[in-house]
């Protein structure tokens, strides 16, 4: 497997096709190196694998022996044999077999570490991710590789399979007349989502954003649907309008959810009919509108409460689809970078030090793809045609603390080891408070109450 190919390629066959649904698996994910950021991600399942050799090699390249998988980067700062990764007594352990830089998991140098779900690994300058329990088909590839110059477009590429399986809907939809809600927090990507819909459609016409939130509450109708000279003051010339506009295309309406309710019956007026009306006018004018919609609002409970027009929102909601936080997307990062790396810096540039690559892999990302987007053009101006370091991260990144966050509380030796204790109880007993509680000869309550102050989530264990 050379480092050009965008392709899936498969090593075993597992013939467990009646499998219904995703079963949690372990996977190791190659998401950054370092120093060739637009060569994407690949992610290897290790379900059936009883070792996974990682060294230097004069390639990227991928071989299967058996039952144990060779795995070569071509990283000078690793060594030919750095390190091992194999299953003992139902976990995973990583074993430094020697190498000259020393491997290190979840920031810390060490010969022998068992992996965590999410350890973060960096051998040399190339970074990988362990998932202990990620959910995939069983007909997945053992191996998919994702290179930004050659794989989907932008907000269709990802190694998480349960919203692959979403993506791949979308794709099937995205021909058709049926018009779509994406659902999801801010910066996560749905106007590119939109954007590729619109391009998979083959409609002849243009693609029109909206942002249904910065429209002036009083002007709404008079932007979306247009109007005649004369209509108002103001109004010297026959305007379009923005519906219109996208006739024989796409309307992408940007957070419906602050949409006024008067411009909500005016705007199921124009999908029911397929006309609009400019404002000041006396005959419709046909259209030919293919309408996606999204929002950050919970619609349903919007619909529920009467702010929004359940009518609307049905002619909205053809197809839902919810765009996950960046957070729940940490095997994406190394091909997100990629994309942005390959629009926002020159064609040559060396890429990351590890030190600002480790910060980029290891940060929640709240403000999703959009804030990474704003730290890379940041790193952009800053670094030039130098690799991008630390210094040249925002602050926020560089602290792990995003802006508004809390400042982290500093745990007392005593209560560290305790926080320890449950963490570990937790993982063995796979969140189960109650296990927990008898493991550790602790009334319920008293795990619960540590649960709480140590700000840990249980579901994340099991």
């Amino acid at each position: 497997m050379g480092d050009a190919q965008g392709t899936t390629l498969s090593f075993h066959e597992d013939g467990k096709t009646g499998r219904v649904g995703p079963r949690p698996e372990p996977v190791l994910v190659l998401v950054l190196e370092c120093g060739r950021p637009r060569a994407g991600s690949v992610r290897y399942r290790l379900s059936d694998l009883t070792a996974v050799a990682l060294g230097r090699g004069p390639e990227r390249r991928a071989e299967r022996v058996g039952t144990e998988l060779t795995v070569r980067v071509p990283d000078k700062w690793m060594s030919s044999r750095h390190a091992r990764i194999e299953p003992s007594f139902g976990r995973w352990v990583l074993t430094d077999t020697e190498s000259k830089n020393g491997s290190i998991v979840d920031g810390h140098t060490t010969k022998r570490a068992v992996l965590t779900d999410g350890s973060l690994i960096e051998l040399g300058h190339t970074l990988f991710i362990f998932f202990e329990r990620l959910p995939i088909e069983a007909e997945a590839a053992a191996l998919l590789e994702l290179v930004p110059s050659e794989g989907p477009p932008p907000g269709f590429a990802t190694l998480m399979p349960v919203w692959n399986q979403e993506l791949t809907r979308l794709r099937q939809i995205a021909s058709s007349e049926i018009p779509m809600l994406i659902e999801g927090e801010s910066g996560t990507g749905k106007e590119v989502i939109a954007r590729n819909i619109h391009d998979q459609s083959n409609r002849r016409g243009a693609f029109v954003p909206v942002n249904c939130g910065a429209l002036p509450e009083n002007l709404v109708e008079s932007e979306l649907f247009g109007y005649k000279k004369g209509a108002f003051s103001g109004a010297q010339a026959d305007q379009p309008g923005l519906v219109r506009a996208a006739d024989a295309g796409t309307l992408f309406l940007d957070e419906i959810g602050d949409l006024p309710p008067s411009s909500q019956a005016a705007l199921l007026r124009v999908l029911q009919e397929r006309e609009v009306m400019p404002v000041g006018g006396t005959r419709a004018v046909e259209i030919d509108l293919r309408v996606v919609a999204a929002t950050h609002r919970d619609l349903d409970e919007m619909v529920a409460e009467g702010s929004f027009r359940h009518d609307l929102f049905a002619r909205l909601a053809g197809f839902r689809v919810t765009v996950p936080p960046l957070a729940e997307r940490r095997a994406d990062l190394g091909v997100l970078i990629g994309f942005l790396h390959a629009r926002l810096f020159p064609t040559e540039h060396p890429g990351f030090d590890i030190d600002a690559a480790r910060l980029l892999l290891r940060y929640p990302w709240p403000l999703n793809v959009r804030e990474l987007e704003q730290a890379l053009a940041t790193a952009q101006v800053l670094a030039g045609v130098e690799p991008v370091r630390a210094d040249h991260l925002p602050d926020s990144v560089r602290t792990g603390r995003p802006p508004g966050a809390p400042r982290p509380v500093v745990l007392s030796e005593n209560d560290q080891k305790v926080r320890d204790q449950v963490v570990a109880a937790l993982r063995e007993h796979q969140g189960n408070v109650s296990a927990v509680a008898r493991a550790l000869d602790k009334d319920r309550k008293q795990i619960q109450r540590w649960i709480k102050r140590f700000g840990l989530d249980p579901g994340s264990y099991r």
